[in-house]
């Protein structure tokens, strides 16, 4: 019986010397280093590039919408009054143009031919009464002085005819080809600037660019929206990624390409990414001392991996865990 007993604790003290060092060693083996990151989304920005009052907002928080959907309306009464403006503009510039083409009115052109007639016929009759006065002059019944008159007087209305039947003329051609062309050119940009106000018109009607959904509304009916600022931002479910704060000895498991698997404690499950870029963080607050006989710094630096295969679940904000051997 002694020898059974004595058997008996030699086994237990031998069992517990063996766990005990079974509990040191695992003790002193490497642990596995871990490291969290989170999940990011693709987000977007809708807002106009005209400034107004929110007329009406069309989404709410956590609506899912697509491309195209109506997002919300501006208030812009300066738009209309500019675009009632471009429409005078361009009509004022349109009847313009079409005056230097047609040219003259047929009333016009009568009138200059009939001020070309009566010059003529002026003209005609000072001829007559200078001839008769030059004829009285060589037979010394008129002084030279009648003859000289006579003479400027048919002399000038030569030129009256003249200037009056060029006028004619130019009434018949119409205006210069130059003119014309001038003419067109100020009708196209009043149809330009018209243009432009419909456009900034339109965009007091936005909707939106992208699939996705919509994570806040920023401005509601009533208030006012600046120029470009953001009135609904959209997340993009489908464009998810992993984002990991690295130190940079942990490289060598982030390199461009390497397949990594993680666990998403949100999702229960384990998500398979491959790293698709990497970038060095900013000076601030990402340097780790390390031993200084060694004589260097660690720096941080920004891994983005990416989702193999979809995964709808995934959200932004997501906690995402990866453990990387010793």
């Amino acid at each position: 019986m002694k020898a059974i007993k004595t058997s008996v604790v030699a086994l237990f003290a031998l069992a517990l010397v063996g766990w005990i060092l079974y509990a040191f060693y695992i003790a002193y083996q490497p642990q596995p280093i871990k490291l969290q990151g989170q999940i990011e989304s693709q987000q977007y920005s809708i807002s106009s590039k005209v400034a107004g009052r929110i007329d009406q907002v069309f989404v709410r928080k956590g609506d899912t919408i697509s491309k195209g959907d109506l997002v919300f309306t501006l208030h812009s009464p300066e738009i209309e009054a500019k675009l009632e403006q471009a429409i005078a503009g361009q009509k004022a510039a349109g009847a313009m143009e079409e005056e230097a083409k047609n040219g003259a009115r047929t009333q016009q052109i009568q009138a200059a031919k009939d001020k070309w007639l009566k010059a003529k016929a002026a003209a005609e009759l000072a001829e007559k009464t200078y001839l008769r006065v030059n004829n009285l002059y060589k037979d010394g019944v008129v002084a030279e002085q009648k003859r000289d008159e006579a003479q400027t007087q048919w002399q000038a209305a030569k030129y009256t005819e003249s200037a009056a039947m060029q006028m004619f003329k130019l009434a018949q051609e119409g205006a210069r080809q130059e003119t014309i062309q001038a003419a067109t050119e100020k009708a196209k940009a009043a149809a330009g600037a018209v243009a432009e106000v419909e456009a900034y018109a339109a965009d007091t009607k936005i909707s939106s660019w992208f699939n996705g959904e919509v994570s806040q509304v920023l401005l509601h009916s009533g208030e006012l929206a600046p120029q470009g600022f953001p009135v609904v931002t959209v997340i993009d479910t489908q464009d998810t990624w992993a984002v990991f704060n690295v130190r940079e000895d942990l490289l060598g498991h982030f390199q461009k390409g390497a397949i990594i698997k993680a666990y998403v404690p949100a999702l229960k499950q384990d998500v398979t990414f491959k790293v698709t870029h990497l970038a060095v963080m900013g000076d601030f607050a990402t340097w780790r001392s390390t031993d200084s006989a060694q004589g260097f710094d660690l720096r941080t630096f920004e891994v983005e991996a990416r989702p193999i295969t979809q995964t709808p679940d995934l959200r932004m904000g997501m906690s995402v865990a990866v453990e990387l051997a010793p």
